[in-house]
């Protein structure tokens, strides 16, 4: 697959403060991208530098095998994006909205009834935009991003203020264009639940830094630090059992997670069964995306910085 999104070393001042310190990413065609960190983490700005919203202090981005900073005209045809909130027109109808765009970008008039279709506007689309929702200003904002078809979507906290039909509708457009049309999607949010059923693939960014790359659904723990989740009769005599053999162990949810290697499981299991406690099951316990993310950046912590 093309690489559609390419950040080498990337890096921000504000005065003396190191806001985005060194990144790196590559995001390929047709993929969805999560961008994850704590307020204050990074995020927006360097949406701002991939957008040309903000300059590059350090490194380099190229969209499409374009540099942003040398080639920006060219790099910016084959990206879009929504930083904050749509920008529109509120006098204008959605559909007014979209022809004074095609005109700009040299677009043509069909795809303007294609986008419409696609964020399902139709019935909306000959309404002034004062008097939309804000679920439908996001949509008729996605559908302005995609009039010019391109390669780049990035997306700073799309589903902000959005209601859980909302959210789903976003999330099923974006699968279909990333799908249908390979286009690269680069997405911010701190919803992890619906970041998780969206993405293809993570980053977790912290004080600045990339701290964590993850494929979602494919998470691969070290064998020697796997978590397995062991449910027993006596709770908390199976604890000190485990704990006088060095394991390390935790109670969540009324059963025991222990760190240990995948092949001394058995092991686990006899020292427990031999001192006469019942075990009713020992399973590995997945990793998700709000782990990942919390292990990532020791909590969540914040970031006084943008």
């Amino acid at each position: 697959m093309e690489n559609i999104l390419e950040i080498k070393n990337l890096s921000k001042y504000f005065g003396k403060s190191k806001v985005v310190d060194s990144i790196n990413l590559t995001i390929k065609e047709g993929e969805i991208f999560g961008f994850l960190g704590p307020n204050g983490a990074g995020k927006t700005t360097t949406i701002k530098m991939i957008l040309g919203l903000l300059s590059i202090d350090e490194g380099e981005i190229k969209v499409n095998g374009y540099d942003v900073k040398k080639e920006f005209e060219k790099a910016m045809e084959n990206a879009s994006g929504i930083v904050e909130n749509p920008d529109m027109y509120g006098y204008m109808t959605g559909r007014d909205n979209l022809k004074l765009y095609a005109r700009l970008r040299g677009v043509k008039n069909e795809r303007i009834d294609e986008v419409i279709s696609l964020v399902d506007m139709k019935e909306a689309a000959n309404m002034k935009v004062s008097k939309y929702s804000l679920g439908m200003k996001q949509r008729m904002g996605l559908a302005l991003t995609l009039l010019n078809s391109p390669k780049l979507l990035i997306l700073d906290e799309p589903t902000n203020g959005l209601d859980p039909a909302g959210i789903k509708h976003l999330r099923d457009i974006l699968k279909e264009i990333s799908r249908k049309d390979k286009v690269a999607v680069f997405v911010s949010s701190h919803i992890l639940t619906e970041m998780e059923l969206m993405c293809d693939k993570v980053a977790v960014i912290n004080k600045g830094k990339i701290v964590k790359i993850e494929e979602i659904g494919k998470e691969k723990q070290d064998e020697e630090s796997e978590e397995t989740v062991i449910s027993v009769q006596q709770l908390q005599d199976a604890e000190k059992i485990l704990k006088a053999n060095n394991y390390e162990t935790k109670i969540v949810d009324d059963k025991i997670v222990v760190k240990i290697a995948h092949d001394k499981v058995s092991a686990v299991i006899k020292l427990l069964a031999k001192n006469d406690i019942d075990v009713y099951s020992a399973v590995p316990k997945e990793k998700t995306l709000e782990d990942i993310f919390f292990d990532a950046t020791e909590g969540g912590q914040k970031n006084e910085n943008n």
